[in-house]
């Protein structure tokens, strides 16, 4: 079986007020923030430097939909496409088509109570 998810790519809620979220966590907790959140660098077994992205939505925020929960978690994988054609395979909602950016490439799923989880194959060099 090929490799599936590698680690967590990011943490995503959503708040009242992310600006003031995110000033709460750089004062308090030492959180590098900018406009997207934090993002946490790691190096993975190989070595590599790899990310994890942690961001405050908006409360009225549609990108989770469609679940309805106030959170979402992006995971890190090796081959997006591969992977995505597989979940289809194996019955698993796919959410919209992969979307491709400098820094990756994205899909989203449904877990088996609702959550959408985005897939996430990395570009972590685009972060330096």
């Amino acid at each position: 079986m090929m490799k599936r998810v590698t680690g967590i790519g990011g943490l995503f809620f959503k708040t009242k007020d992310p600006k003031s979220t995110k000033e709460w966590y750089k004062k308090h907790l030492g959180f590098n923030t900018d406009d997207w959140g934090c993002t946490f660098w790691w190096k993975d077994n190989d070595g590599k430097k790899c990310t994890t992205q942690w961001s405050p939505f908006e409360k009225d925020s549609k990108y989770f939909e469609p679940s309805k929960k106030e959170f979402m978690f992006n995971y890190r994988v090796e081959n997006l496409v591969e992977l995505i054609k597989t979940l289809k395979e194996e019955g698993i909602t796919v959410v919209g088509e992969i979307e491709e950016y400098d820094y990756g490439k994205f899909g989203w799923i449904l877990d088996n109570d609702g959550n959408k989880i985005e897939l996430w194959e990395p570009k972590d060099v685009a972060f330096l």
